[in-house]
């Protein structure tokens, strides 16, 4: 079968579904692979780079489309695409099933198989199909960069013998794939970053990359985001209230704001609003990553950026992965090639299209003449993270009370151990020689003289199961020096025995340990 990538008619789109490393290897899938000329020039891969590739180059669109068994597209096919289908092609593409019924009509009309990379359900086995990450990932980069652009200052306080400059203050709201990469460039810019997200579990995430969470005082259950296909779960009034007071309270604070709260197949929140951008201080930016939704901020123009009347800049483009086209292409077209990789499981140039596969299924919306969308639940869900207890906060008499059952517990156990030890010896004696006792004695002290010995060792240049098999070691040759000096032969050699072999594993103990560390140090 031929695998094909057409150039994109979207205006100003730069991205190309197939880079010559993805197209060799969909080669070693048995696919043969073709591309339009020019299709991903402008980033950055020529023609040529294609023909050294072993892709063949087609000069027509039409051609293109009426000579490929599949279709690789990065935007929604147009009209015109949409008419070039065949009964039994395959197009992968972001397609907007949610929103493009006339699509989806036409494809079964056409008795074409439509793959959505947008569908990708989002469960552990399927990230590397995750288009909509993939391109989240470089908006959520793209959107600090074009902020400081449009900020004019530094992101980072530096104080110089002219004066002192305070860092930047970034609020990101929205913690998902494109909100954490916005966090990371943010604060690895040296800005004072803060991050808001009605998912409770993603706070832990936030505050490790450097930036600071905001929590409201509303006590809600927000459902686990791995529960919801990875998404936030829409809100309560209530919430939304003491959410928007939280914007209104930061909104004089903050410099630049990055909103990316956009759930697939639904129009984009209104978070931040008219009030809160008339109360921004000149020179601030926001960028909305929603803009094609209809915007988190109410004065959003999609694909332009405004000034207010106070000074603020909005930007509302929606093409942040394709002003990095040469990445976004390398990424998505490597999405496109696991998911070939899925749907080739005996790697022999046919497509099995297998409805069984969750992945499959999902991403699917149109099939053998009908249209599958919206696909049913994956049987294998994420699992959420059970919700944490509270831990209770004893009084002082709580504690005192619980120190006095639990040294009463101990002082019980050891005096029962102690009992049943002094029996046991004294059935022994009964019954046993004195010669006997007087050795079994000293190995019964000895046994405990040693417990202690080795459990109390300090495991400071080893892990804590080295610093005991050392320990143990070090009795080992203890015991055999003291009996180096026998009278007998064989005495003798089973005590160099002893120390020759646990010598050898003190030192290895110690070789071991420094090679651990040494994977931790910077080479």
């Amino acid at each position: 079968m031929k695998f094909g990538v057409p150039k994109e008619v979207f205006e100003g789109e730069a991205r190309v579904a197939l880079t010559p490393e993805s197209a060799k290897q969909l080669q070693k899938l048995g696919y043969d692979c073709a591309v339009e000329t020019g299709a991903g020039a402008l980033a950055g891969f020529s023609d040529k780079d294609y023909a050294e590739a072993g892709v063949e180059v087609i000069k027509t669109a039409a051609a293109l489309w009426k000579d490929c068994d599949i279709v690789a597209k990065v935007r929604q096919p147009s009209e015109t695409e949409m008419k070039r289908l065949k009964s039994g092609q395959t197009l992968i593409s972001f397609f907007n099933p949610g929103a493009n019924e006339a699509g989806m009509e036409m494809a079964k009309s056409k008795g074409a198989n439509v793959i959505a990379m947008e569908m990708v359900p989002r469960i552990s086995r399927a990230q590397k199909m995750d288009a909509l990450s993939s391109m989240a990932n470089i908006a959520g980069y793209r959107a600090v960069i074009e902020a400081s652009n449009n900020f004019g200052r530094f992101f980072t306080g530096q104080i110089t013998a002219a004066g002192k400059v305070p860092p930047a203050k970034v609020l990101v709201v929205g913690a998902g794939v494109a909100g954490l990469a916005a966090i990371g460039t943010s604060t690895s810019l040296g800005a004072i970053t803060y991050a808001f997200d009605v998912r409770p579990e993603v706070a832990e995430q936030v505050e490790s990359m450097g930036a600071q969470f905001v929590y409201l005082d509303f006590e809600e259950e927000q459902q686990d985001g791995a529960a919801t296909g990875g998404y936030a779960s829409v809100s309560s009034p209530e919430f939304r209230e003491a959410q928007l007071a939280k914007f209104r309270e930061l909104a004089p604070e903050v410099d630049i704001v990055i909103t990316t709260a956009l759930i697939p197949n639904r129009e984009a929140p209104e978070l931040w609003t008219e009030d809160m951008v008339a109360a921004m201080k000149p020179g601030s930016v926001i960028v909305d990553l929603a803009a094609e939704k209809g915007g988190n901020c109410k004065l959003t123009k999609m694909d332009e950026k405004i000034v207010t009347e106070n000074g603020v800049t909005i930007i509302g483009y929606t093409d942040f992965p394709s002003r990095m086209a040469a990445q976004a292409s390398t990424l998505y077209a490597t999405n496109i090639r696991h998911m070939m990789t899925d749907l080739t499981p005996e790697k022999d140039g046919q497509i099995n299209h297998n409805m069984e596969d969750d992945v499959i299924r999902g991403a699917t919306v149109t099939y053998a003449g009908e249209i599958t969308f919206p696909p049913p639940p994956p049987k294998i869900k994420a699992i959420a993270a059970k919700p944490k207890e509270a831990v209770k906060v004893l009084t002082a008499e709580e504690k005192r009370a619980a120190e006095t059952a639990a040294f009463k517990a101990q002082t019980k156990q050891q005096v029962t151990l102690m009992a049943i030890g002094a029996v046991l010896l004294l059935g022994v004696g009964l019954v046993a020689p004195a010669s006997f006792m007087q050795h079994f004695i000293v190995f019964v002290l000895s046994v405990f003289i040693g417990f202690q010995v080795i459990w109390n060792v300090s495991h400071s240049l080893h892990t804590p199961l080295m610093a005991v098999t050392n320990a143990i070691s070090s009795i080992i040759i203890l015991g055999a020096l003291m009996q180096i000096g026998s009278n007998s032969w064989l005495v003798i050699v089973l005590g160099a025995l002893s120390v020759f072999m646990a010598g050898i594993n003190i030192f290895g103990g110690f070789m071991v340990t420094r090679r651990m560390l040494a994977m931790f140090q910077k080479s």
